[in-house]
């Protein structure tokens, strides 16, 4: 127990540098070495888009492709990004195929509303998720994922456990209990239904989403229609149910609360039941679907590199958890904010961005037309071999203190500009305390012995389930 009390005391010493560990290269599939010809193409948009950016694009800073007659981009220079996601954004809309399978599942908010609509439910909801609203909310993050560590705790004693379910129910009980002060257990299991059935075939896209033009019906429209028809009621069916529950005294406030008490700047107008509920739909859907992937590759790395994940340890066990507050941002655990980081440039959870030109413009030198499609790639631009030293490796050491930050417009995981990931502090927040409790309290064993390999629709998840071994450390003494 005194060389743990000593570890835990120098654990700052430890983490200035990682110096001597083994290089961690990640299991990955290579870039195709050609363009894909137009049917495989297509075929990876719909099965895993990771597999249609041939090796060029993680090596030219602009590479440009023919696209059933028209023309598609790839942007990788820092001053092509700015352009397309800050300077002329307006002139970059949602693609037809994107607001065709995400709007039936989350209506008109935030994610997918476009122009005016945007800009009113952006300015409506920012005050709602300033870093002390954010602050404000931990409470309800804190007692979720200790519920959540019993839960897994539990699970690992019968034997290995598949983490990324496991974190999915984590996630899930975070948004919901920082949505609604409650936890999921009423609601959880038909929730997951509802993601489950959607993603399964109406939540990809397909080549008539791509090519059929905006108001005209395309086969899978009428699936999508059908389920919106069920989901509408589940979302209301939650609201009302939160709502007519007392409030507890002392109960901290929730997001929900802050949603309804959201006004417009602009004419004090709080949002509409319909606005709040697609509001909901976004905040709970896009956010537990990106930490619960984030942790699962952020563990998937830990337990590829053991003595990596040791000093994250000592980290987290030598760190007062009991009051998380700002653990993310305020120096208390520099080491797993990096190993964050570092997970979010491998593993970014929206691994691609993609906008359709309003009207002509010019990138990087580049003339781009009307109806093109130009898009920002998380996943290769945070691979691109002349922005990255060595980039297919896993080395949190990027994001440690002192280091020198990553070239503006290269790392976006959470994207860039006026559409920046509002919610981008709660999901930090959420991932650094979820993994430092898990990591305070077991050692991450991969049990299955075959590479883990990412695949990419909407989001970036395993090609598979794995199952992990989680070994209880000893407590430490006071």
């Amino acid at each position: 127990m005194p060389l743990l009390l000593d570890a835990i005391a120098s654990s700052d010493r430890m983490t200035a540098s990682l110096a001597g560990l083994p290089r961690l290269v990640p299991p990955h599939r290579s870039p195709p070495e050609l363009e894909l010809p137009l049917p495989a193409y297509l075929r990876s948009i719909r099965d895993n888009g990771l597999g249609g950016f041939p090796r060029r694009a993680f090596e030219e800073l602009v590479t440009r492709r023919s696209l059933l007659g028209r023309s598609s981009l790839v942007l990788n220079d820092p001053e092509a990004i700015r352009r397309v996601l800050v300077e002329n954004q307006a002139n970059y809309a949602r693609t037809t195929g994107t607001l065709r399978i995400l709007r039936p599942i989350l209506g008109d908010g935030l994610l997918i509303s476009e122009g005016a609509a945007w800009r009113h439910q952006r300015r409506t909801l920012a005050p709602a998720f300033t870093p002390r609203a954010i602050d404000g909310l931990v409470p309800h993050i804190a007692a979720a994922v200790t519920g959540g560590m019993e839960r897994i705790a539990a699970e690992a004693a019968a034997g290995p456990i598949d983490l990324f379910t496991a974190f999915h129910r984590l996630a899930l009980e975070i948004a919901g209990r920082s949505m609604f002060s409650v936890g999921m257990d009423q609601y959880g299991a038909e929730l997951r239904r509802f993601i489950a059935a959607y993603s399964v075939k109406i939540g990809r896209p397909h080549l008539l989403d791509i090519v059929i033009p905006p108001g005209w019906p395309v086969p899978l429209d009428w699936s999508r229609a059908r389920f919106r028809r069920r989901w509408i009621p589940f979302l209301d069916r939650i609201i009302a149910a939160r709502r007519a529950s007392t409030r507890d005294e002392g109960r901290s406030g929730d997001l929900l609360d802050l949603l309804t008490a959201a006004r417009n700047p602009d004419t004090d107008a709080p949002f509409s039941p319909s606005e709040l509920r697609d509001q909901v739909a976004t905040m709970i859907l896009a956010g537990h679907e990106t930490t619960a992937g984030t942790l699962f590759w952020a563990a998937y790395m830990l337990a590829l590199a053991p003595e990596l994940q040791e000093r994250v340890a000592i980290e987290a066990r030598g760190a007062d958890l009991t009051d998380p507050t700002g653990c993310q941002s305020d120096g208390r655990l520099p080491l797993i904010r990096a190993v964050v980081d570092e997970t979010l440039r491998l593993y970014p959870a929206a691994f691609v961005i993609v906008r359709r030109a309003l009207g002509p413009d010019s990138v990087a030198g580049h003339p781009v037309r009307k109806s093109d499609i130009v898009m920002v790639s998380p996943w290769v631009l945070h691979r691109h071999r002349g922005l990255w030293s060595d980039p297919e490796a896993f080395d949190p050491g990027r994001f440690l203190p002192g280091a020198n930050p990553p070239a503006r417009f290269s790392y976006l995981p959470f994207g860039a500009g006026p559409r920046v990931c509002i919610g981008a502090q709660f999901a930090l927040t959420e991932t650094v305390l979820s993994l430092a409790r898990l990591l305070a309290r077991f050692r991450l064993v991969l049990e299955d012995r075959e590479p883990i390999l990412p695949h990419a629709v909407v989001t970036t998840q395993p090609d598979r389930l794995a199952r992990f071994r989680l070994i209880p450390r000893v407590p430490v003494s006071p």
